[in-house]
């Protein structure tokens, strides 16, 4: 009698870690919600160099912190399930391709896309590629997002002109990265020491 309920006192603890933020538009109330994603988002960004703000924007825009996250899956007549238009998946909305790139060449083969940490980096990582191969600064968050969307190539080739909604997406994202930077600047310190934990 009492396995069954250590296991549904474990899988009710792992659902608990896997909740979004209660309010994903400020940044130190998520940061405050969520103690470890700072520290991740700090690690990536001393890794990368792709400031915190630009990071956990893209990341708002791409999943509202989902771990899960997902496109949503079209639907033929109503009833019959049709396969998902991308394999974007988790918090960074990673196309499966794209994550195991990343996982050969700078992340780990456990990493995985649910985990934060992860993600974080990840979004690091390919917003670093985009400042070296194409020469978007790492503070232009409406560029960097632009190339996290459209992918290096299709950023090139500018494939976002032919996409208005796109366009405005991206400046939305760069409104954000703004937004939480002055939030960021508000709290930073307590972060730093753990102030409000205690």
């Amino acid at each position: 009698m009492k396995k069954p309920l250590i296991l549904l006192l474990l899988l009710s603890l792992t659902a608990c870690t896997a909740l979004t933020p209660k309010n994903g538009d400020n940044l130190c109330s998520t940061f405050k919600e969520k103690e470890d994603w700072y520290d991740d988002a700090k690690s990536s960004f001393e890794k990368w160099g792709i400031p915190i703000p630009v990071q956990m924007a893209i990341m708002h825009q791409e999943s509202h912190f989902v771990a899960d996250a997902q496109p949503p899956r079209p639907w033929l007549l109503g009833f019959i399930p049709l396969p998902r238009p991308s394999s974007a998946y988790g918090y960074a909305q990673a196309k499966d391709e794209t994550w195991d790139d990343y996982q050969a060449k700078a992340g780990s083969w456990v990493a995985d896309r649910e985990e934060f940490s992860d993600a974080a980096d990840f979004i690091g990582w390919y917003c670093n590629i985009s400042h070296t191969r194409l020469g978007i600064s790492k503070l232009d968050a409406k560029n960097l997002y632009l190339a996290y969307h459209e992918g290096h190539g299709g950023y090139q080739r500018k494939s976002y002109l032919q996409k208005q909604g796109l366009v405005q997406i991206a400046d939305k994202v760069a409104r954000r990265a703004k937004l939480f930077q002055n939030q960021l600047r508000e709290c930073q310190g307590d972060l730093e020491n753990k102030g409000w934990f205690f």
